[in-house]
């Protein structure tokens, strides 16, 4: 059965990109994955996919048919979805590819928090469902950003209780010492905590350390990888970390 990936992360935090350049990656390799749109509001996307929701729901009809402007237009059509969940699953099957990626909505909370969204991704996912969190670097680099995305991610995991892991996307945007730093908090939360006190937000920093060690604490913080779709770096660790969990960690059969 095909593992069913789908890229959840804020406005902005470069899901369109990823997704192309995990499939990129996927076929240098000779695997095999079929792309999803999930996005009905999205003007461009910077690959061919195999199933596109807009083909399905289109947002300037829902406008005129229920007099809603974008925004509630956008909330509509998430909740539509769930209509074509069938054939959008039967028409990504198609060619038993190893992995399908789903391109989820530029803005989270149409996919996250929506009531529809739980159940179609449990239908789409079928037990194979795998998310992966993406992080926007430039917001993390300071402390209480760093933790701020992390709640957020946490608050996703809650929400579907999959498979999942955290990603820095768009790595080349920052410094290596930027990326020595995060990879530092990831690794060592002592450091993370002193950087936060230093921060100079003595409320908040207070307020995020604490939820932070909760959540620390529970063990519902993923593992982290880094990825420049630009430079095609990464795209390997999120692939062994999947087929960790799907697979006992053994290679696809190359096509």
């Amino acid at each position: 059965m095909s593992v069913k990936i789908f890229v959840v992360g804020p406005a902005g935090s470069g899901k369109s990109t990823f997704t192309a350049g995990f499939n990129d990656w996927m076929e240098n390799q000779n695997y095999l994955a079929n792309l999803v749109n999930l996005d009905p509001g999205a003007d461009y996307i910077p690959y061919e996919p195999h199933v596109d929701i807009r083909e399905y729901i289109v947002l300037s009809d829902i406008m005129s048919e229920y007099n809603l402007g974008p925004n509630g237009a956008q909330i509509l059509a998430a909740d539509m979805m769930i209509n074509y969940v069938e054939d959008i699953l039967n028409r990504a099957e198609e060619n038993d590819p190893d992995y399908i990626i789903f391109d989820t909505p530029g803005q989270l909370e149409l996919f996250a928090f929506r009531t529809s969204s739980e159940l179609i991704f449990q239908r789409i996912s079928q037990n194979h469902g795998f998310i992966i969190f993406l992080m926007d670097p430039m917001i993390a680099q300071t402390p209480s950003g760093y933790v701020s995305l992390n709640m957020l991610s946490a608050s996703i995991y809650f929400r579907f209780y999959s498979p999942y892991l955290n990603v820095f996307n768009k790595i080349d945007l920052i410094s290596d010492a930027d990326i020595t730093r995060l990879k530092l908090w990831n690794n060592d939360r002592d450091i993370l905590y002193e950087d936060l006190r230093n921060e100079g937000k003595k409320i908040e920093s207070v307020y995020f350390t604490e939820i932070f060690k909760a959540l620390d604490a529970m063990g519902n913080l993923a593992g982290y990888s880094f990825v420049s779709s630009k430079d095609m770096k990464g795209f390997e660790d999120i692939y062994y970390t999947i087929q960790s969990v799907y697979s006992g960690g053994l290679d696809l059969e190359k096509r």
